[in-house]
């Protein structure tokens, strides 16, 4: 069995790679990262640490390369015989790929080979291969998407595993924390055949999908989003502060009472109060502390509508449940100053050239007025 995987990154290798190499899959690794696909080429192996206790070694073999921006031709030759086709490549990136992946899925029609093939964009976002979905058929003639909507499946996938930031002499190792979580939509599955151990298998994948974000994202924002106002430059240092344990907490009960209020059928409060507080553990790992830079950048897409605080802002008042803690983060977001993020740069600069209220409308994308004086006096309450 083989597999082409856009994203050689550390979650490609030390997350998704990993859970097709331990099904028996042989990879072929799409980036445009020179030193990573050179160095996948000549070893054809890598491995892979447990950021816990004992610090497991995981051997990955079977795998290979192919930089999609000087061998695109490479690529899809592989997509034309592959079984499975994963990506973890960034919400961003999905996009840029879309032609490539397009080409693909039409060469291997034209050659015959109508075996069902799933399509899984395993990215931090709601709906990501409904998403990369409508971007590949962009790109697809009007007398293959017939073919396309026959045989290859786009399932969503909810994908949950930290894999802090490294520096590493060896490009290929990496290091994982020993949690990992894949889920896949098997309604929206072409290959019912394919079904991977260490993969849960969901008849409705939004609850998942929710569950993570709104916890262990929205979770990992707020200690960093926290523990930044405090003064701090990493999030190990920054749990370990009463303050802020108690800011991701308050912020994690608010969260937990609209997953239980939208899936209760799902998840009963015990199951969801475990879940959080394992969370929680994950966050004080100090194998895997990460820098709040890292976690806290691009906060303009994390104020987005739809994302991490700002949905379950908008739920929570809806259902007439508390938001507060929610809301005091979000205006801490706005003062996240990070030089060496562009997007932190960019939303100082706003903030310094337009009204408050302007950057607020034009960052979350929300009309309801009361909530944008709720930011406004979150935001000025966070100066203090």
């Amino acid at each position: 069995m083989r597999a082409v995987h856009f994203g050689a990154g550390n979650i490609g290798r030390g997350f998704i790679g990993e859970t097709l190499a331990d099904n028996g899959f042989g990879i072929d690794f799409v980036d445009v990262n020179e030193t990573i696909i050179d160095e996948l080429n000549k070893r054809g192996e890598y491995d892979i640490e447990l950021a816990a206790p004992g610090k497991k070694q995981i051997h990955v073999t079977n795998v290979d390369g192919i930089n999609n921006a000087k061998n695109p031709e490479k690529v899809v030759e592989a997509i034309k015989n592959t079984d499975i086709v994963t990506t973890a490549i960034g919400p961003k990136i999905l996009a840029l790929i879309a032609p490539l992946i397009a080409e693909g899925l039409t060469a291997r029609l034209a050659a015959g080979n109508h075996q069902p093939l799933d399509v899984i964009a395993c990215e931090n976002m709601i709906g990501g291969s409904e998403h990369l979905k409508e971007e590949v058929y962009k790109h697809l003639a009007d007398d293959v998407k017939p073919e396309v909507d026959q045989y290859i499946g786009f399932p969503n996938a909810a994908v949950d595993r930290i894999v802090p930031i490294q520096h590493n002499e060896d490009p290929l190792f990496v290091s994982v924390e020993d949690f990992k979580e894949w889920v896949i939509d098997e309604s929206q599955m072409k290959n019912t055949d394919i079904h991977l151990k260490g993969v849960h298998y969901a008849p409705d994948l939004e609850p998942y999908i929710e569950r993570k974000l709104f916890s262990v994202n929205t979770g990992h924002a707020t200690v960093a989003y926290t523990g930044k106002s405090l003064g701090y430059s990493t999030i190990g240092d920054a749990i370990k502060d009463e303050a802020v344990l108690k800011q991701v907490k308050r912020v994690l009960s608010e969260t937990r009472s609209l997953i239980l209020n939208k899936w209760g059928k799902e998840f009963d409060e015990a199951e969801l109060e475990a879940y959080h507080e394992k969370i929680v553990n994950r966050f004080q790992n100090p194998y895997i502390s990460d820098d709040i830079a890292r976690v806290g950048r691009t906060p303009i897409r994390k104020l987005g509508y739809d994302e991490r605080f700002i949905r379950p802002i908008r739920e929570l008042k809806e259902r007439n449940l508390g938001y507060q803690a929610l809301m005091e983060t979000v205006g801490k977001i706005y003062h996240f100053d990070e030089p060496n993020d562009s997007e932190s740069v960019k939303l100082q600069e706003m903030l310094k050239s337009e009204p408050l209220k302007q950057v607020i409308v034009e960052t979350t994308g929300l009309k309801d007025e009361s909530l944008i004086k709720e930011i406004e006096s979150s935001y000025e309450a966070a100066e203090k």
